[in-house]
């Protein structure tokens, strides 16, 4: 819920541990890593391939590089001007062709950031879509704070990150097996226990410095989605606030928001201080530790009957093996701080990636798989047998508030059917509107069961909210939407029809202020329609759609003018009132 308070995903709350490195970040990433990777020969799999290939043979080409500056000792010892300038040349050689396979691994890691970032979306989109999920994570479910910023920024970062280190792991168990062989060649067993007793040290320091700051990054990114909601929140109700000149009430409680922010940065900020010096000390120590591992040999005898250019060129050799051996250790230290990130945004979207599958699981007793969409077929038979007359059948029904569980109705039984006008008046909060909600299929029933005999759509039933809904796009989209998207190649609407059902719902001029039924606007509808506008332009839709049942929620004046609207457009129909 957008805004709400810390839940599981802020950590710590309600006296249970915040997110940490432990087994279910490691389920959480394996789970999220199926859907980077859905199978062979998927694309992500054919480009970590390449990304493999690209990898060794830049090793490959490291290697040859590393190893001239030994053999530029040994010319330039022996003044073999022939040799150094073949060295030259192959030395030259090699940079550019390492160069190029460097930017083909960059490039394939920014490729392979954007094919995960439209799996996982995608993935979460059809979750997210699918019935009304996106209703009960919003409205019913407390415990996932900021889901929309999860699904668009956190999968973004997650992505980012993942790919900016995909590179060094995947190459990492080539490298540190080729040069621990090499080391151990060149120095005995001794060189490559150092480094890796260096290196396990190095990772225990780490994970204890770690741990902390995953925890304290979900919190800043839950609270980076209130602070981002309420400045929402302001650009959606701007005018209703300016009425009541609210500008200082929401100035100071837009800095509370920021101010509890910037708080949780500084203190991941102090966190991470610590794991940069750690991280910076053992870059350091890795550099002093490498000539340590060169210097036992040497002063052991080992190498004393070689001369002194044989000696600088062995050295020079066995530097760059040892040195770039803890430089492969330290590489993967140097990632704490993306592994602490990428460890962050996988609880937040695991979390997410959790709810939305339990949710998108939990089966209606009351409705069918079927009727969870709009039905836009030439037929609408339901499963059970009933009357064609009939729309909705309450047996008994009771219920109550999801959230706080306040009874609102007991044992209602009611029949709706064809030609019959229901209207549910009463006062406020006695179950008027979640009435219509479990109609609709967005609330479950305490007690009792309700049949829906008809479907949603054009040929079935249509729910007309108090408060409208306008997507994105041009005039025609709102009026006859949602059919567009459904049918996105179905050819034009009848303009005539639209016109006339504008002019039915007292909209003529908003033709021209839109410029046309198919001009694309950049504004947002609710900005630029009044309230009435906003109702009359659902009215003009729901005249479009003629719909077999229509059930509005509306306050008196606004159906009585819809009423009037509605009763025009029949007549004009069909000859008949309603």
């Amino acid at each position: 819920m957008a805004g709400g308070s810390v839940g599981a995903g802020g950590g710590g709350a309600g006296g249970r541990p915040g997110p940490q490195l432990d087994g279910l970040f490691l389920r959480r990433f394996l789970r999220l890593q199926a859907v980077l990777f859905p199978g062979w020969p998927s694309p992500a799999a054919l480009m970590f391939l390449t990304l493999l290939c690209v990898a060794l043979l830049e090793q490959l080409v490291i290697y040859q590089v590393g190893v001239i500056p030994s053999q530029y000792y040994e010319v330039l010892g022996n003044k073999d001007f022939s040799g150094f300038r073949t060295l030259t040349a192959v030395a030259l050689t090699l940079i550019v062709v390492n160069s190029t396979l460097k930017s083909f691994d960059q490039f394939i890691c920014n490729m392979m950031y954007v094919s995960w970032r439209k799996s996982l979306t995608e993935y979460l989109h059809s979750c997210y879509f699918q019935g009304q999920v996106y209703y009960s994570l919003h409205v019913l479910r407390e415990d996932i704070d900021n889901p929309d910023q999860r699904i668009s920024q956190d999968v973004e970062r997650f992505c980012r990150q993942l790919s900016s280190m995909a590179s060094k792991l995947i190459i990492s168990p080539f490298t540190l097996a080729y040069y621990t062989y090499q080391c151990f060649h060149s120095t005995g067993w001794l060189g490559p226990v150092s480094i890796f007793g260096y290196f396990i040290i190095g990772t225990i320091v780490n994970k204890v410095l770690m741990s902390p700051i995953v925890s304290k990054l979900v919190q800043q990114e839950k609270l980076e989605g209130d602070f981002r909601f309420k400045h929402m929140q302001i650009r959606v109700n701007a005018e209703p606030a300016a009425f009541y000149r609210a500008g200082r009430v929401e100035h100071m409680r837009t800095d509370r928001r920021l101010q509890s922010l910037l708080q949780t940065q500084r203190e991941l900020i102090g966190k991470e201080l610590w794991l940069y010096i750690g991280i910076n000390t053992f870059d350091y120590l890795g550099s002093i530790l490498s000539y340590v591992v060169i210097a036992i040999p040497i002063f052991s005898g080992v190498y004393g009957d070689l001369s002194p250019t044989e000696l600088s060129a062995l050295v020079s050799k066995n530097a760059f093996v040892s040195i770039y051996l803890i430089g492969c250790f330290s590489q993967l230290i140097d990632l704490s701080s993306t592994v602490t990130d990428v460890a962050g945004y996988t609880h937040r979207i695991g979390e997410l990636q959790e709810t939305l599958l339990s949710l998108g699981r939990k089966k209606n007793d009351n409705y069918s798989e079927a009727k969870a969409s709009w039905d836009l077929d030439s037929s609408c038979s339901g499963e059970d047998p009933a009357p064609r007359d009939t729309a909705f059948l309450l047996d008994r029904v009771t219920l109550s508030v999801p959230s706080s569980g306040k009874l609102l109705i007991k044992d209602l039984s009611l029949r709706i059917s064809q030609g019959n006008s229901v209207m549910i008046v009463g006062n406020t909060g006695t179950g008027k509107t979640s009435l219509l909600r479990v109609l609709g299929g967005l609330w479950e029933t305490t007690r009792g069961s309700i049949k829906m005999l008809t479907c949603f759509g054009p040929r079935g039933v249509v729910f007309l909210p108090q408060r409208p809904f306008f997507t994105d796009g041009s005039l025609r989209e709102q009026v006859i939407y949602p059919l567009k998207e459904i049918y996105p190649v179905s050819g034009s609407a009848d303009d005539e029809r639209i016109v006339r059902f504008l002019e039915l719902a007292g909209l003529t001029d908003l033709l021209a202020r839109a410029g046309g039924l198919d001009e694309q606007v950049d504004w947002n509808w609710y900005d630029i329609l009044s309230p009435g506008e906003m109702q009359r332009l659902s009215f003009a839709r729901l005249f479009y759609l003629q719909p077999k049942y229509a059930v509005p929620q509306l306050d008196f004046e606004t159906s009585r003018g819809g009423k009037m609207g509605a009763h025009s457009m029949r007549e004009d129909e069909t000859g008949e009132g309603c």
